[in-house]
Parts: structure tokens; C-alpha cells; sequence
């Protein structure tokens, strides 16, 4: 029987990332491309076109740290910086398609103009795809389509939230154009918005301009990449162990730690910065930067603007300043144009079963990669994404019906709807850890604690403990990796190696051995006594 063919839409990370899994499992990937490489946002660009997808700007570097951040079986190498430049995962990425020699796979300047189930969908589940490629059409019939064009398709641009903008005289833009500072030397700078490119511009900007000004709604808690001891944040945060911690105490219990912990490193009421919502209730801004700024009064925290005028924005607590320049950081949103029309395909809501699939097909043969906002990295989570739809589609696993769907879908916006602010930030907003379990339990990939624990009780403690990092998943099941283990328990040696480029002696540092098992016992007792104290 030939293998099924796959159309997979789209060539950042998780473009790439379901290319070598359809191989993996025996299908027959095509991808398109609409620009001329791969990587999508993660590969700088100097001058940004229109209709083009997000593009990063030339000093960003990743928010999640390279263990957390890897494809599951191929570790980045060991003296890559723990949190890298864009140019850095762009190489990473241009191994991992070197390795598996995915290149062939990819038609670039290819744009998909059109996905329309085929007339006979019903029997078949098969796709009609329209793409143009060197000014001509082309006509292609597909057994199953993955649709990974990206989060972050289309800049928010709300001017009409903001009087007066088009009367100011000075320059304004979204973020989506920024590029690098050179050009803002000695300007007043306003930056609306405190997501995470918002700060990042903001900081930025703050080494060349005369004054930045930074302008949020409701406030932000910030939190920074290194993390206790030098650790990189989400190697401490997301372990499983937190993972029960966090089903075992309550929500206020969580945030009262949190918040505490974060104005730990600056007073967010004393910094302008303090938000009314509670530390889960919305996306944090990641920053490590912004409090230095602000301190050194090179950056003033603004309330929401009121209105401009030719020359200034007046502000909601009735402040005026007077700016040069207006960049609004004000996010992005993402859309299907190629299903445009295809409402029986996808609702105007976007509905998805697990954010994967929608729902409502008579046939599974149509899936969404990385269409999500996890609270930790893309790569892992598209990966495992890919792992379970190239199974759905070759029948070796089977979606519930769709009643059953559509009450999960149902519970998980009920959820998000009380737990979260009503933002598209938290719409699609899942917890790292939980989720990919949630995905891999699907293809019986999760690992199996009690065995590893009877076992492999060394590998089972730094599961269990240590950072949950991709390579768990591939430690059984479907796909497993024999290098899994391996990997697994040199984590840490990989997280060092880049740090210590000046050695004190020949011997490992005692640390190395003991610092995650005193910070295990410590977070142990930390979770004790504050639960006591509650």
C-alpha cells in the first residue's frame, strides 16, 4: 500500500518538526514554503514585507533555555549557550534538517492559496491544495494536511483604541517592524504594550534614546531568565515534581508564592509595574532587563494612553509627554487565509479538539502544529503535536466522538474562561508540563514512573525532579530513542559546560553533584512550611 501523502503547510519549527515525523512513521511529507528558508520567525530578516509572518528582530534571544527547547531526539550541542541568539537556533535548526536530510522535502516560495476538502472527503478524508509557485497555480490532492503557518501571522494594530494617533506627526509602527535600535538615537521613545516584545524593545531602546517611555494597560508581572543559583528558570520550574506540587496546593497558594517570589527582585509597586490580576490569571512578561532600565530612570513606566496630540501622548492619570516615536507592541493574531470560506472546516472560534484538531470533520485527516501559547517551549510541544496527528492519520489511533470533543472542548474553556483573563494572550494558553503529558498519554509515550522508579531509579529521580526536558518522550513507546536515557542524565553537564569558560580547577565543581539534590530537598521543605503557614 503507498504511503499517504501529507501536505504540511509552513517551514518554521513545527513545519520542520512534522516533516521528519511523517518520515518517522512511514509517510510521504510535502512542504510549502512561502518564503525563500526556513525557520520562520526565528530567522532575522532586515527589511520586514507585508503579508509576511513575524520575523524577530536582530537581538532576540529565545525565552526558553536549549534543553527545554530541543527537538527530542537530537540534544543541541553541548557548548551552545543555555538561552540563545536567534542566529544560533537558526544553525540548530539547519542541523537538525542537515541530519535528517529534510530539505528535500520542501518546495520554498510556494504559497498555499487554497485547502478544500476533496469531493469525495466523506470517503476518502483527501484534500485539494492550491499553491502558487513561480507565478503559476498548481494543483496537488493530499491524504491528510498539517497546517503549521505559525502563532504569530498577523500584527494587532488597534488604532482605534488609541484617539488621535492620526494627527501625531512623529513616527509610529508595530513592533512587527522593528528591527534594531541604530536609527533611534537621541529620540523619545513611547513603546505601548508590556508583553514580552514590548519589554524587550522597550529595554532595548533604552541604551540609545533620550528618554523610553513604557505604557501599559493593566500591569505585568515579570519574571527573568536566570533563575535560583544561575539556573535557567524553566530547568527549575517546569520538573514534574512541580507539576504534582501545583495539583496539590491551591491557586492563592501558588500565587502568594509567586508574587512574593518575583518582587523577591524588585517591588512591582514601587517599579509601576503591579498589575490587578493575580501571578496565574494572565501570561507574565519576561524580562531581565526592564527593572534595570527603570532604576537607572532611562525607562518610566506609563499608565494606558488616553489620546495624542501632534507631538505627545496624554496619558489616563492626565500626564503629558512629549514623544518623537510610537511603537505598539500590541501583539499579534493568527489566521487561516487558505480556509478562508471553510467554515464547515474550522469555526470563526477556531475550534480544536487538544488544539489539534477540529472537531467536527468526518474525517481526522486535517491538523493544527503549534497553533498554542504553552507556558514554555514550541519545538517539544509541536513535536509531540505531529507525533499523535500522523498517528490519527494512519489509523493506529482514534479520536473520541465528537460529543466527547466537544465537551472537552467545552470544560477547557470553562476553565480558561475562570482562570485566566478574558485575553487572546490566555485563549490558548496551556501549562507546559501538563500538557505534553496530556499529548503523549494519547500515544502511550509518557513515561512510566513506577517502572523507571523500580527499574532505573537514577534515570526515574531526574525525571521526576529534573527539568522535563523533551527526551522523556522518547524513552519508550512509539518512537522511542535509544539515546533518550543518555541524554536525559547529561542534561546537566550540557547546562554547565557553556558557563564555565574560566575553569578554577581540573575536577568538576561539588556542586555539580549535589546543588539539584540540595534544591530538591529545599523546595521540599520550602513547600512544607509554606503550606503550615497557610
Amino acid at each position: 500500500m503507498p504511503a499517504k501523502r501529507i501536505a504540511v503547510i509552513g517551514a518554521g519549527v513545527s513545519g520542520i518538526a512534522a516533516i521528519k515525523i511523517c518520515l518517522e512513521e512511514g509517510l510521504e511529507p510535502t512542504c510549502f514554503e512561502g518564503s525563500h528558508d526556513i525557520g520562520g520567525l526565528w530567522r532575522y530578516e532586515e527589511n520586514c514585507e507585508p503579508g509576511k509572518a513575524y520575523s524577530v528582530y536582530k537581538s532576540a534571544t529565545c525565552n526558553t533555555s536549549k534543553e527545554m527547547t530541543a527537538f527530542s531526539d537530537y540534544p543541541f550541542p553541548d557548548y551552545y549557550p543555555n538561552y540563545l541568539h536567534n542566529s544560533k537556533l537558526m544553525k540548530y535548526l539547519r542541523m537538525y534538517v542537515k541530519h535528517f536530510d529534510l530539505l528535500k522535502y520542501i518546495h520554498f516560495l510556494s504559497k498555499v492559496c487554497s485547502v478544500k476538502k476533496s469531493s469525495d472527503f466523506s470517503s476518502t478524508g483527501q484534500w485539494d491544495v492550491v499553491v502558487e509557485a513561480d507565478g503559476k497555480q498548481e494543483f496537488y490532492v493530499f491524504d491528510a494536511v498539517m497546517v503549521c503557518s505559525g502563532y504569530y501571522t498577523d500584527p494587532c494594530f488597534p488604532l482605534e483604541n488609541f484617539p488621535g494617533i492620526t494627527r501625531f506627526k512623529g513616527l509610529y509602527f508595530h513592533s512587527w517592524e522593528y528591527r534594531s535600535p541604530e536609527k533611534f538615537l537621541g529620540k523619545k521613545i513611547l513603546v505601548v504594550g508590556i508583553g514580552n516584545s514590548g519589554a524587550d524593545v522597550a529595554s532595548e531602546l533604552s541604551h540609545v534614546a533620550k528618554q523610553v517611555f513604557l505604557s501599559t494597560r493593566r500591569g505585568a508581572w515579570v519574571w527573568n531568565r536566570v533563575w535560583d543559583n544561575g539556573n535557567p528558570m524553566d530547568t527549575v520550574l517546569f520538573t514534574r515534581f512541580n507539576s504534582v506540587m501545583n495539583r496539590i496546593l491551591t491557586t492563592s497558594m501558588i500565587n502568594k508564592w509567586a508574587e512574593n517570589k518575583l518582587n523577591s527582585r524588585f517591588n512591582h509597586e514601587v517599579y509601576g509595574l503591579q498589575p490587578e490580576h493575580r501571578f496565574l490569571s494572565h501570561q507574565a512578561t519576561l524580562s531581565d532587563d526592564l527593572p534595570h532600565h527603570i532604576i537607572s530612570g532611562r525607562l518610566r513606566v506609563k499608565p494606558n494612553v488616553k489620546e495624542f496630540t501632534e507631538t505627545a501622548a496624554i496619558f489616563e492619570d492626565g500626564t503629558q509627554e512629549q514623544v518623537d516615536v510610537v511603537i505598539f507592541a500590541t501583539g499579534y493574531t493568527f489566521n487561516f487565509p487558505f480556509l478562508e470560506g471553510n467554515s464547515e472546516v474550522l469555526d470563526s472560534q477556531c475550534t480544536m479538539f487538544k488544539f489539534v484538531f477540529p472537531p467536527q470533520l468526518e474525517k481526522p485527516t486535517l491538523a493544527f502544529i503549534g497553533i498554542l501559547q504553552p507556558m514554555g517551549a514550541t519545538i517539544p510541544v509541536s513535536e509531540l503535536q505531529s507525533r499523535w496527528a500522523t498517528r490519527i492519520f494512519k489509523g493506529l489511533n482514534k479520536l473520541p466522538p465528537v460529543s466527547d470533543m466537544m465537551a472537552t472542548i467545552k470544560k477547557m474553556r470553562d476553565k480558561i474562561g475562570k482562570q485566566f483573563l478574558k485575553s487572546p494572550r490566555d485563549t490558548r494558553r496551556v501549562p507546559f508540563v501538563d500538557y505534553m503529558d496530556e499529548i503523549a498519554s494519547e500515544i502511550k509515550v509518557k513515561p512510566n514512573l513506577l517502572s523507571l522508579f523500580l527499574w532505573d531509579p537514577k534515570l526515574a529521580f531526574e525525571v521526576f525532579f529534573g527539568p522535563c526536558t523533551p527526551y522523556q518522550y522518547r524513552l519508550q513507546g512509539p518512537g522511542k530513542w535509544n539515546g533518550a536515557r543518555k541524554a536525559i542524565l547529561t542534561q546537566r553537564e550540557r547546562i554547565i559546560k557553556p558557563l564555565r569558560t574560566r575553569v578554577l580547577s581540573n575536577n568538576k565543581p561539588s556542586f555539580y553533584l549535589s546543588f539539584w539534590f540540595i534544591g530538591i530537598c529545599v523546595s521540599i521543605l520550602f513547600f512544607l512550611a509554606f503550606i503550615i503557614k497557610v
